[in-house]
C-alpha cells in the first residue's frame, strides 16, 4: 500500500492529515522489513501463506493460489465469514512461516484464501464504504449515551462488500449489549459485531505521540502487550508519580519493560541497605545509587553534603557494623593522627634562624675593617710615624 503523505500537490504536501496517525496504514503502522526478500527461494518450496494488513495494523494470514504473483503492498481481496474484504499484503516467504510460529498459528485447512488482486472497482468501492466509518462512530456513541451503557466505543471498521461493521469498544465491567447489536443493525442495515478491547489496544489503534517524541510504540510496532507492574518502576530508581508513569492509555507505559532485565542484572552487584550506616561521625542514610556505575551516596542527619562511596566501601562498612565496629567516617576508618603545628613549623623556623645567624657574621667581618669613626684605614695610615726613622735609636743597618 503506498503512502500519500510524500506526494505533492501544488508544490504542497498532500499527506493524510490525520493528526498523529496514519490514515492510509503505510506511515511506519506496523511496517516490517523483509530481510529475506533477496534471496532466491525454490518455486517448490515457496510459501503459499501470506500476511495481510488491513486497518489500524490489524493484520491476518491468508494462503494465496499457486498461480498468483504477488508483491509487498498490493492490495487484495480475501475471503472472511460472510464475503468479502480488501486489504493490503504486509509480508510474504519464510517470514510468514516463522511468523506463524511465533503467534502458534496452524498451517491447515481453516486458513483463508485470497480470491484475486483487488481492481479499481474494489478499491473504489472499499473507499466508498470507508466513509461510512467516521459518521457511523458518531452516530453510535449517541446510541450507547441514549441506552446509558457504561462502554467506551473507539473504532469502527466496515467490510469492503458493506455487509458487516465491526465496533471496537473498552469497558472495565461486562455489559450487556445485545439490546444495542439490535438497535446499530436496524440504524445501519448491516451485520453487526461488537468486539471488546483493551486500553493498550485501543490506544494502538488510535495511534498518537508519545512524551519521548515518536509515535506510539504500541501503534508502530508493538504487537503483544505484557504486564507492566510498579516494581519495574522500583528497579530503575524512579519516582512512582503516575501522571509521568501512565501513558495515553491510562495505564503504566510499555517502554518500562524494555531496560528492566538490565536493571535486574546491574542490581545484583549492589548491595541491599536495611538500615542505616553507623559511623562513629553518626548514621549515614542512603540517598541515591547510580546503578551502571556502582555508586551510592550517603548523607548524615545533620548535614546537607553528600558522599559519594562505592560499591567495595560500603560493603566494607557493612561487614563492619555486623563486627560491631564502626569507621571513623565515611571515607575513613580510623582518624588520622593530627601532627602539633609547632613540629609542621620547626623546618621553617630553623631556617629563619639559620638566615639570621648568617647575616649577623656578615655585619661582624665588615666592622672588623672600620675604626671607630666608621671609616676604612690602612695599617699604615692610622700610624704615620710608624715608617719614620727614630733618631733616639741607633741606626742598626751596615754600612
Amino acid at each position: 500500500m503506498g503512502c500519500a503523505c510524500g506526494t505533492k500537490k501544488d508544490g504542497q504536501v498532500g499527506g493524510c492529515k490525520n493528526n498523529g496517525a496514519c490514515g492510509t496504514g503505510g506511515c511506519n503502522k506496523m511496517n516490517v522489513f523483509d530481510w529475506l526478500s533477496n534471496m532466491d527461494m525454490p518455486i517448490e518450496d515457496r510459501f503459499d501463506v501470506v500476511e495481510v494488513r488491513f486497518k489500524n495494523g490489524r493484520k491476518d494470514f491468508y494462503r494465496k493460489p499457486k498461480n498468483l504473483t504477488l508483491h509487498t503492498g498490493d492490495a487484495v481481496v480475501v475471503e472472511t465469514q460472510t464475503g468479502h474484504h480488501v486489504g493490503y499484503v504486509a509480508m510474504q516467504g519464510e517470514l510468514v512461516r516463522l511468523q506463524m510460529q511465533k503467534k502458534k498459528v496452524a498451517n491447515d485447512d481453516e486458513i483463508k484464501k485470497i480470491y484475486r488482486i483487488a481492481h479499481t472497482k474494489d478499491l473504489e468501492k472499499h473507499e466508498e464504504v470507508k466513509n461510512r466509518e467516521l459518521p457511523s462512530l458518531y452516530r453510535a456513541r449517541e446510541i450507547i449515551r441514549d441506552q446509558k451503557l457504561i462502554m467506551k466505543l473507539s473504532d469502527v471498521e466496515f467490510q469492503a462488500d458493506n455487509t458487516k461493521a465491526v465496533f471496537f469498544y473498552s469497558a472495565d465491567e461486562r455489559v450487556d449489549f445485545r439490546e444495542l447489536i439490535k438497535i446499530l443493525a436496524g440504524e445501519f442495515k448491516v451485520r453487526v459485531e461488537m468486539r471488546q478491547i483493551s486500553l493498550r489496544q485501543e490506544a494502538g489503534r488510535l495511534g498518537g505521540i508519545g512524551v519521548c517524541g515518536r509515535e506510539l510504540c504500541c501503534s508502530t510496532w508493538l504487537s503483544d502487550f505484557k504486564n507492566v507492574a510498579t516494581s519495574a518502576a522500583r528497579y530503575q530508581n524512579l519516582s512512582l508519580n503516575p501522571s509521568k508513569l501512565s501513558g495515553q492509555c491510562g495505564r503504566l507505559k510499555c517502554c518500562l519493560n524494555y531496560e528492566l532485565e538490565t536493571y535486574i542484572e546491574a542490581l545484583k552487584f549492589i548491595p541491599e541497605i536495611e538500615a542505616p550506616l553507623l559511623t562513629e561521625k553518626g548514621e549515614a542514610k542512603l540517598q541515591k545509587t547510580d546503578i551502571f556505575r556502582k555508586i551510592m551516596w550517603f548523607a548524615y542527619k545533620e548535614e546537607n553534603n553528600w558522599y559519594a562511596l562505592n560499591v567495595d566501601r560500603v560493603n566494607e562498612i557493612l561487614e563492619l557494623n555486623r563486627q560491631g565496629k564502626k569507621p571513623a567516617n565515611l571515607e575513613l576508618n580510623e582518624e588520622e593522627v593530627k601532627v602539633p603545628i609547632a613540629t609542621l613549623n620547626s623546618d621553617l623556623a630553623s631556617l629563619d634562624k639559620k638566615f639570621q645567624n648568617r647575616g649577623k657574621n656578615k655585619n661582624r667581618n665588615r666592622n672588623r675593617g672600620r675604626d671607630n669613626r666608621g671609616t676604612n684605614r690602612n695599617p699604615d695610615q692610622r700610624n704615620p710615624n710608624n715608617n719614620r726613622p727614630n733618631p733616639n735609636k741607633p741606626n742598626n743597618r751596615r754600612g
